[in-house]
């Protein structure tokens, strides 16, 4: 079996809008929270930093620590498809924007990234790990 360790962020601003950012190396394209794998020996705080950075262009302080999910994927179910199942622990932070500006990821595992109302959420395409993470922070 194989082993992905990724952080991501739950970051919101003072309209009470969450930021997200639009993965495209699943087998549809669909909104995610901005993250992703850690580097081999790099710390989560640092990666989560790095991954918002490269996804948004924001650079973020880490406030806490929300929680870790764990899920196993069928080896039949990966993106590429593989002959052993994947374990994601997936470390879940709050986190606060303090400088950059919004900007794409280019040549990376996400296009874009955007601003949205609770409301806006729900009907969007988005990965699992969106409701988990904000019900995590409990904003759902």
């Amino acid at each position: 079996m194989d082993l992905r360790v990724a952080a991501y962020a739950v970051i919101t601003d003072d309209d009470g809008r969450v930021l997200l950012a639009r993965w495209t190396e699943g087998r549809r394209i669909a909104w995610t929270m901005p993250g992703g794998g850690l580097e081999s020996g790099e710390d989560p705080i640092d990666a989560v930093r790095r991954e918002v950075r490269e996804e948004t262009g924001f650079d973020v302080r880490v406030d806490e620590l929300l929680g870790v999910h764990s899920r196993v994927i069928p080896a039949g179910r990966r993106v590429p498809r593989s002959r052993v199942p994947l374990h994601t622990l997936r470390i879940v932070y709050r986190a606060t924007i303090t400088g950059g500006s919004l900007r794409f990821e280019k040549n990376g595992s996400t296009d874009m990234a955007a601003w949205f109302a609770l409301p806006e959420v729900k009907p969007l395409q988005r990965v699992k790990l969106v409701d988990i993470a904000l019900r995590m922070a409990e904003i759902l």
